[in-house]
């Protein structure tokens, strides 16, 4: 009979920090535009600078979302990965399609909370 001696472990498989789903929801929802009023005025009277200041503190260039296709789709989809939020692509594409400005706001405010 022979006897096999194992010297050394298979290599591991890496593992995920977190779970691909998300464990938590948007800090505030789609339509809490009002509840604070300088994302809302800021998004309102100069969008192009808000959408700088999110590709900015997400640590892009600034011009990801004016030049690279579906850029500012990609931003939410950051923000939602760092923060450990629920969705998918295909729902940050139709809010973005849907309702962009509160969709933006929205960005703006869970950058805020997530302390970016």
């Amino acid at each position: 009979m022979n006897t096999i001696v194992v010297t050394q472990q298979p290599p591991r498989r890496r593992m995920l920090i977190g779970s691909v789903d998300g464990h938590r929801d948007w800090n505030s929802g789609i339509c809490a535009c009002f509840a604070d009023s300088k994302p809302l005025t800021m998004t309102y009277c100069c969008l192009a600078c808000v959408v700088c200041d999110i590709s900015n503190r997400m640590g892009e260039c600034l011009f990801v979302p004016w030049f690279v296709p579906l850029g500012l789709i990609a931003l939410r989809a950051r923000i939602r990965t760092l923060g450990g939020i629920r969705g998918s692509i295909c729902g940050d594409s139709i809010v973005l399609s849907c309702c962009p400005l509160c969709a933006i706001c929205q960005m703006q405010r869970e950058l805020e909370a997530m302390g970016l």
